[in-house]
């Protein structure tokens, strides 16, 4: 764990999943614009590495090592965020796994499980306990993928976890509303991150986003004034089906 005493002017930041790929990249990007940072994720090595990186920008950094789908986990989690005598300003459900490209006769059920008790599940415990230290100004964006509207054959439990989790994410910005508390679904298509190993290993990565312009995307929308929101954030690459 990094940490040094909050700077009062600064907003804080939670992000799930952050020691790769998107999630990383919003660290950084939110980072650079003086955004103090908590930063969870499974893989401690991977996450002291990005903690490393995103201390020499000069911000706070509270890194702790977290399974989402574990409420005792994201309880102690949230002890710490509390203990830093703060507002949670930004929460960025990023954290989120794939499965291989089996169709539904051939599913086994813990990968279904796992599947939904990260992306749905997982995201209904963060968020609940987020709220709790979030007050009105504040922002959640749940990155869902296009997958939360779309159906991929053979990523049936990947397919229904971001349904749901855009189900979900809906209900929560009308309930967040009137507390001034707003809401972005994150729905990128396909980008250049880790999952593909999973899901796609011979995916053309180079018809791909990156995932820096997905965070280029996300603090933009932060950026806006607090009486305006986008309630839906779709990227797609433009480099032709994949």
């Amino acid at each position: 764990m990094s940490k040094r005493p909050p700077t009062a002017s600064r907003r804080l930041a939670l992000i799930t999943g952050a020691n790769r790929g998107i999630g990383l990249s919003i660290a950084r990007a939110l980072a650079r614009q003086g955004c103090n940072l908590v930063i969870t994720g499974r893989d401690e090595r991977a996450l002291a590495k990005a903690t490393l990186e995103l201390d020499k920008i000069g911000v706070l950094v509270l890194a702790q090592a977290c399974d989402v789908c574990n409420p005792d986990s994201v309880d102690y989690l949230f002890a710490l965020v509390r203990e830093l005598h703060t507002p949670l300003d930004i929460l960025i459900n990023n954290a989120g796994i794939a499965h291989a490209n089996q169709k539904i006769a051939e599913l086994p059920y813990p990968t279904w499980c796992e599947v939904i008790d990260t992306n749905l599940t997982a995201l209904f415990l963060v968020t609940q306990a987020a709220l709790a230290v979030m007050k009105r100004g504040g922002t959640i964006v749940n990155n869902l993928s296009i997958a939360a509207e779309r159906v991929f054959p053979g990523s049936a439990a990947y397919n229904a976890s971001k349904h749901g989790a855009l189900g979900f994410t809906d209900t929560l910005r009308e309930e967040l509303r009137p507390k001034g508390i707003r809401v972005i679904a994150l729905m990128p298509g396909a980008t250049d991150t880790a999952i593909w190993e999973t899901m796609w290993p011979k995916a053309p990565r180079r018809k791909m986003m990156s995932a820096e312009t997905v965070a280029a995307t996300v603090v933009n929308a932060l950026l806006l004034p607090e009486n305006s929101t986008v309630e839906k954030l779709v990227l797609m690459p433009t480099g032709g089906a994949l």
